[in-house]
């Protein structure tokens, strides 16, 4: 029988890729995105496009819903990949933004995802990959609300796959270095609207960051379908680990974080950030 697969954050870049990918591979990919403009484009691609705004708890029962109903009550994997960065200073961060990241990011993939174990553990099996990130276990200047987003995702996660031991739900996370999507030019706007950056007594490191350089890293990053063959690895694979990092600068920060001390470590980020 075709394998069924709900994937969240669609409109481009990983999510995009993969609801491509796997859909080639033989799935039955159901690719929702936040907006209905997507949604459209998507469903004249071909694809099943629910609309899920993870922010949104009616948007999200109602998706999954649809997803459902197509499927006859079943579904063989959860692909959580919806989220938004905000850039700036963690004492710059507005306590309301930092509500809004959480949102998305944690709380709108929590309750996805409780709503799909039991879907999951009635019919004996299933996997759950959470997109997590290498600002998942390193912090990384100017991305604390990010950041802490991605660390919550990944003790939840953890926790999730040693709960779910034996149940047939496989448990996993990918962790991303940087990828060329337009997940930067989504949290620049991010920044623009919630962050009052001129009014920060740290002013000109903005327009230096944000402002006068904004985009310049991009030579830095990966192509997607790097994400795009781990994702098929943790779906796939009979046996498949408990997390994948993707790209070398991934695996780097990793190492060093486990040899470091913290003070060296912390130093040598603020050197190449």
């Amino acid at each position: 029988m075709t394998r069924s697969i709900l994937i969240t954050g669609c409109s481009s870049g990983i999510g995009y890729d993969a609801a491509v990918t796997l859909r080639r591979r033989g799935w039955r990919v159901f690719a929702s995105c936040r907006k209905a403009d997507d949604c459209a484009r998507l469903r004249a691609e071909g694809f099943h496009a629910p609309l899920i705004d993870m922010a949104e708890p009616a948007s999200i029962g109602a998706g999954l819903a649809e997803v459902l109903t197509a499927t006859g009550g079943t579904l063989d994997a959860l692909y959580n990949n919806a989220a938004f960065g905000i850039p700036a200073l963690v004492e710059d961060l507005p306590t309301g933004a930092l509500r809004e990241i959480f949102e998305t990011n944690i709380f709108g993939l929590h309750d996805l995802t409780r709503r799909v174990i039991p879907v999951m553990r009635a019919q004996g099996h299933g996997r759950i990959v959470n997109c997590s990130s290498g600002l998942g276990y390193q912090a990384y200047p100017w991305r604390g609300a990010y950041n802490s987003t991605k660390f919550a995702l990944e003790g939840l996660t953890d926790t999730m796959r040693m709960e779910l031991h034996g149940t047939g739900i496989h448990v996993v996370l990918i962790e991303p270095g940087l990828i060329e999507t337009d997940f930067g030019k989504n949290s620049q706007r991010n920044f623009e609207r919630l962050i009052d950056w001129e009014a920060s007594v740290r002013a000109a490191d903005y327009r230096h960051e944000f402002i006068d350089n904004a985009g310049m890293r991009s030579r830095k990053q990966a192509p997607v379908s790097l994400v795009t063959g781990k994702i098929v690895r943790a779906l796939e694979h009979p046996r498949p680990r408990a997390r994948y990092r993707v790209t070398t600068l991934a695996e780097v920060a990793y190492v060093l974080k486990r040899l470091l001390p913290t003070r060296a470590m912390d130093a040598l980020v603020r050197r190449v950030s």
